[in-house]
């Protein structure tokens, strides 16, 4: 790590910095733990040069950026890097977008584990902003033509249809059963509530 350390101070000024540099930056944030003081070290190196969006191009230096922010517990910082990067990543960057604000929320709650619905709660308060998702969150809604469709079945045949019935459902609209499964345990949830 001291060895990058004064191969970056020597390239501060290069713009790109040198590729056996960026290699090497890649290879230390791949090798140190994610909570080891060495790797706060290197990170906090790259964070204050002032070439460091050529560093946020790599997934793995993203990666262990944002683990070291949330160690230490700067969780607006994890999201701005987020933001700002250029990782071609964006999956994974909207993974690690999802895990900033989890861990947010179990600190709050002081636990180290989310219930699935919890999760899902933490999702929806904080969608990743659009620099991550250029094509927008994926609705997981059915358009208004599948809901009446199911809602009409619901009401005119069955609220508890058996499997046949759910498999004929899921070929007519193009779902899978287990979709239709689903749909039809939150319908009669919500009729209960």
């Amino acid at each position: 790590v001291n060895k990058f350390m004064a191969m970056l101070k020597k390239n501060e000024n290069e713009h790109p910095p040198p590729t056996k540099l960026l290699n090497r930056a890649e290879q230390l944030c791949r090798e140190l733990e994610s909570s080891s003081p060495s790797l706060e070290k290197l990170v906090e190196a790259m964070m204050e040069c002032k070439n460091k969006r050529y560093f946020l191009t790599n997934i793995h230096v993203v990666r262990a950026c944002v683990s070291v922010h949330i160690h230490k517990g700067q969780y607006d910082a994890a999201c701005r890097l987020l933001e700002y990067c250029k990782a071609e990543e964006k999956e994974e960057l909207v993974q690690l977008w999802h895990e900033i604000h989890y861990q947010r929320v179990m600190e709050k709650h002081q636990t180290d584990v989310l219930t699935p619905l919890q999760k899902f709660r933490c999702r929806k308060r904080n969608p990743p902003p659009i620099s991550l998702c250029p094509e927008g969150l994926k609705n997981r809604n059915y358009s208004e033509k599948v809901r009446q469709h199911l809602y009409r079945f619901a009401a005119e045949v069955t609220a508890n249809p058996d499997k046949k019935q759910r498999e004929r459902l899921a070929q007519d609209m193009n779902l899978q059963p287990t979709q239709v499964y689903n749909w039809f345990a939150n319908y009669r949830r919500r009729q209960k509530s």
